[in-house]
């Protein structure tokens, strides 16, 4: 399968199966990305989704672009964005008719309420997965125990106030070059 083909495709199944938005499909990527094709190593994915969570727009695009920049330049970001993004386009049409037409009924609420908790699971895999590589990081003139706390504030400055992610984000980045 070429290289643009087989980009398409494992960010399609992404699309199909990332209940929950973009966060959500961060294991999926993973899995396609780094698990079963090794297009990037779990540091590299790990760099890729700090750096793309600084930009604005949906995670899941950023990674399906980088990606698929990573693999093939120009022509696999575009596949992997087509492929990402096509399958959701056409169920959310398709599916948010459907769901118009039966949202009161008992199936669909049930549905909805198993599907919550797995996207929440999923979203603490994530963040276990990147526990180890994210509070450890090489060459920390201080040590790496700044990031515990650091971690702790933006947790709490998060729960607590309204202050948008993006400052947050910078805040981070600017205390990890002070380190």
């Amino acid at each position: 399968m070429s290289e643009l083909l087989e980009l398409f495709w494992a960010f399609a199944r992404v699309g199909l199966l990332g209940f929950g938005g973009g966060p959500a499909m961060i294991p999926l990527i993973q899995v396609e990305v780094v698990d079963l094709r090794s297009w990037l190593t779990p540091a590299e994915f790990l760099d890729a989704f700090a750096f793309g969570n600084a930009l604005p727009g949906p995670i899941a695009t950023k990674m399906a672009g980088y990606t698929g920049f990573q693999v093939a330049g120009w022509a696999g970001a575009a596949a992997a964005l087509a492929g990402v993004t096509a399958p959701t386009i056409v169920a959310m049409v398709v599916l948010f008719a459907l769901y118009r037409r039966h949202k009161e009924r008992d199936v669909v609420q049930r549905f909805l309420y198993g599907v919550r908790p797995v996207v929440v699971a999923l979203l603490a895999l994530v963040v276990w997965d990147f526990l180890p590589t994210a509070m450890n990081p090489p060459d920390l003139r201080w040590g790496t125990w700044p990031l515990w706390p650091l971690a702790a504030a933006a947790l709490v400055l998060s729960l607590r106030t309204r202050i948008h992610p993006a400052l947050l984000i910078v805040a981070g980045g600017a205390v990890g070059w002070l380190l």
